[in-house]
């Protein structure tokens, strides 16, 4: 018998549908000597430190830091997992031959792995199906290409170090921190007699890739806070309607543009110089998961978690190919698919692919190469008929089509004309910009944007050199624009480029190696800060709450926030992947970095022979008669820390707290205001922060995404395939959602959302929904709950068709769908 494991129900009934395993049984499907089961998602998780120690469910810095000898296994605690984990270990230790169909990944890998270790099946025959689609062709080139299960070690190996890492780092640091700021005063300080008291309760969650893009968002958010827009002016001409821009450099003063301007009036605008050049833009590449999420941002405002959800969705519906991807290309095999694929979509863009050539596409090196195809390829539709989809699904989708289509469209083709004039010996240069070829941007329409001073967007006329006439100059004052709150959008490019903002392909390329997390994680981090109030959503934009700054502030390990520490360990994991890094070392480092967090947190480490770096320029501060300042200042910078703030003297022991921690590690009370700290922000501003309250986390945050994401001492989810615990009480937490009944599918409990009741694990794959308006009628709580109890409710009237007939009928459960039964 060959057993076969997929990740969720919904793979598993692909691949029994595909194997002819029709007889269904509880929690698998049989037939043609196969048994198909399901997990959902992470069954088996790593222990818990009171697994290894009962007195260790007690959070204490005397037991920090903690590291296992040895890392152990156990099952998910809810009855769902319980009842499907029992199924899949008896179907494993009858099996002769085990197949792992999970995710084809890193997690997906590790879900199979672990579930094998814990039955005790390690020494069991094994194969892996590697599957990027679940098309019946995808699946039937799947099964005859399998490997044996051995060939994926080195990518388990990276997964279980993942794994590991992120329990190590995310459970000391967590405890650490919680246990020494929990009420938001640190232990160490809430004993001085003149410092406030605060309410106890908050939960700091900390984590290897969470806290340093935390970090991001409370530096880019502290930098707009402390910008002084700067005035400037600039010296402009019009002629023939062209407008002319001055050469130089802007001014500082409006005198000396108005003096300018003056020169400038008094002679003609005589033409100099009128060049040419073609400029090529190529079309954009095939989506990765995370360009995928950067795009349904930008265009739709859609989180980087719904995408996510739609891609999947659209993957299990056979739509599209696996959206967890880190690849931009196909690989050379896939060429002589690819008209087939084309030829399917013809019917959905019969226009945009009739302009192309099937039988000669340009298969360029932006769109194939093999060494850029690791776990999977770029994300690209399978041809499949999509039928009506949901709007959000619908955005996805057409995103994916379009863009498949237009890697294989022709470059944009621009005449750009730059004409050099001057008035005198003031010289002006005007700029503009021609479509000759519109290539891929046909499938890409936009309004025109009209620019605040009009270059580029104009069209010139045939100027000939040495012509001259009036013109009209002009002074247009302005001012310098602070940097832009991240977006979901901006913040995952970020987070794909440890951090530095960039927009060249071949850097990005570069650096992605480096990224913070994986593209199938970056979502969820981005859910997690938003569930643990951290940071918030204000429209597009993604700020950092008082919470989230006051965070940052205490944590002394710069390192734990440090975006390039942890894109480089994604880059060894990924070493490790390849076989070119060991295990064991990477684990070592973690350990002893952990080790670190815990001892640097310990006491703050100040240097009273010095006051500290320049926040600026990194050179030293020295004292000057009224204030600090940079001992670079001859060079130009002009960092001034005054030692007063709001009227209030700062103690030496604070300027060296702010120069060299970063923020002051006792609060302060001005006019019997609330307590903050002060912080040193990256551009030498001092920034007020917060202390908490101790409440911030308590009841609902509407800004705060999903509610359903649980605690953990390691700063995750529910759900992403981490691990739970109730300890300490966590306000905020998902347990005012009292369940409704028993899934049918999974056994889980069944929670009341807004527009629907649903499986509390839907997260890991669980379908079951049931609509609250079906057909026009409101389904109540009772019929609800007699759903779920008997499979069926009684008559229900009140039903309107299509038509607008009114009809009454009974609701029934089939496979988790819900049904009309007249």
């Amino acid at each position: 018998m060959k057993v076969i494991l997929a990740e969720k129900p919904s793979v598993a009934r692909d691949l029994a549908s595909f194997l002819k395993a029709s007889n269904r049984h509880d929690g698998y499907f049989e037939g043609g000597g196969y048994q198909v089961t399901w997990a959902f998602g992470h069954l088996v998780e790593l222990k818990e430190p009171g697994d290894y120690d009962p007195s260790l469910k007690r959070w204490t810095l005397e037991s920090l830091p903690f590291v296992p000898e040895k890392f152990q296994l156990r099952l998910r605690g809810d009855d769902g997992a319980k009842k499907q984990y029992s199924v899949i270990k008896r179907l494993f230790r009858d099996a002769d031959l085990l197949i792992c169909a999970t995710d084809a990944g890193r997690e997906g890998e590790l879900i199979f792995r672990y579930i094998m270790t814990l039955t005790a099946c390690t020494k069991k025959p094994a194969e892996r199906l590697w599957l990027s689609s679940l098309t019946p062709s995808a699946i039937a080139s799947a099964f005859s290409s399998m490997r044996p299960l051995s060939d994926y070690d080195n990518l388990y190996a990276a997964a279980k170090c993942r794994s590991q890492a992120d329990w190590v780092v995310g459970l000391n640091a967590t405890r650490n921190y919680t246990v020494r700021y929990r009420g938001g005063l640190s232990r160490g300080n809430s004993d001085d007699g003149g410092s406030p008291r605060v309410a106890s309760g908050l939960l700091w969650s900390l984590g290897r890739v969470q806290t340093p893009v935390l970090a991001m968002i409370v530096r880019r958010d502290d930098e707009i806070r402390t910008f002084r827009p700067e005035p400037f002016w600039e010296l402009l001409t019009k002629y023939l309607d062209v407008q002319f821009r001055h050469t130089g450099k802007r001014f500082d003063k409006e005198e000396d543009a108005q003096t300018l301007l003056q020169t400038a009036a008094s002679h003609p605008l005589e033409i100099h110089k009128i060049t040419g050049r073609t400029e090529k833009s190529q079309p954009p590449q095939l989506y990765d998961l995370t360009e995928l999420q950067r795009d349904m941002n930008r265009r739709f405002g859609i989180s980087a978690a719904d995408t996510l959800a739609a891609a999947q969705s659209l993957y299990e519906a056979k739509l599209i190919t696996y959206p967890r991807t880190d690849s931009r290309y196909i690989s050379k095999d896939m060429r002589k698919d690819i008209p087939g694929v084309m030829k399917q979509l013809s019917s959905l863009k019969p226009k945009e692919i009739g302009k192309l050539d099937l039988k000669a596409l340009p298969f360029t090196g932006r769109i194939v190469n093999d060494a850029k195809v690791t776990d999977h390829h770029a994300v690209i539709p399978t041809g499949a008929n999509a039928g009506v989809l949901a709007d959000r699904q619908q955005k996805v989708y057409d995103a994916i089509v379009v863009r498949f289509i237009a890697a294989f469209y022709p470059a944009c083709e621009k005449q750009i004309t730059t004409v050099d004039a001057a008035a005198g010996k003031v010289d002006f240069r005007a700029r503009g910009v021609r479509v000759v070829v519109p290539g891929w941007t046909e499938l890409y329409p936009r309004k025109p944007k009209r620019g605040d001073d009009g270059e580029e967007q104009q069209t010139l006329p045939d100027f000939v050199k040495g012509e001259s006439g009036p013109h009209m100059p002009f002074v247009k004052a302005g001012e310098t624009s602070p940097p832009k709150h991240f977006t979901e959008n901006t913040l995952l490019g970020a987070m794909d480029t440890a951090g530095k903002l960039v927009d060249e392909a071949e850097l990005r390329e570069a650096l992605k190696e480096k990224g913070l997390g994986t593209p199938a994680t970056r979502a969820a981090t981005i859910e997690t800060l938003l569930n643990r109030k951290y940071i918030a959503r204000e429209k597009k934009n993604i700020v950092a709450t008082d919470l989230g700054r006051y965070l940052v502030a205490i944590v002394r390990d710069r390192n734990l926030t440090s975006p390039e520490l942890t894109g480089e360990w994604e880059a060894k994991l990924k070493q490790i992947e390849n076989g070119k890094l060991s295990a064991d070392v990477f684990m070592r480092e973690i350990e002893d970095y952990t080790r670190g967090i815990v001892e640097n947190s310990a006491s703050v480490s100040v240097d009273h022979s010095v006051y500290g770096p320049c926040p600026r320029c990194g050179e030293p501060v020295i004292a000057g008669k009224k204030a600090f300042g940079c001992s670079g200042w001859k060079k130009g910078c002009r960092f001034v820390l005054e030692p007063t703030y709001r009227n209030a003297d700062l103690s030496m022991a604070q300027v060296r707290e702010l120069l060299q921690i970063g923020a002051t590690t006792t609060p302060l009370v001005i006019d019997y205001g609330p307590p903050f700290l002060l912080g040193m922000s990256e551009g030498g501003c001092v920034v007020e922060i917060p202390v908490p309250t101790g409440n911030e986390q308590d009841g609902d945050d509407k800004a705060s995404g999903s509610k359903r994401a649980g605690k953990t001492d390691r700063g995750q989810t529910k759900g992403t395939g981490k691990r739970t615990t109730t300890k300490p009480p966590s306000p905020g937490s998902a347990a005012g959602d009292k369940p409704i009944g028993a899934c049918p599918l999974c056994g889980s409990p069944v929670i009341e959302q807004s527009k629907s009741y649903s499986c509390s694990r839907w997260r890991d794959g669980c379908g079951l929904t049931i609509w609250k308006l079906m057909s026009g009628k409101k389904i109540s709580m009772t019929n609800v709950k007699k759903l779920l109890k008997k499979g069926e409710t009684p008559v229900i009237k009140g039903f309107k068709s299509k038509a607008g007939k009114s009809f009454e009928a009974k609701l029934k459960l089939v496979e988790g769908k819900v049904r009309f039964d007249f």
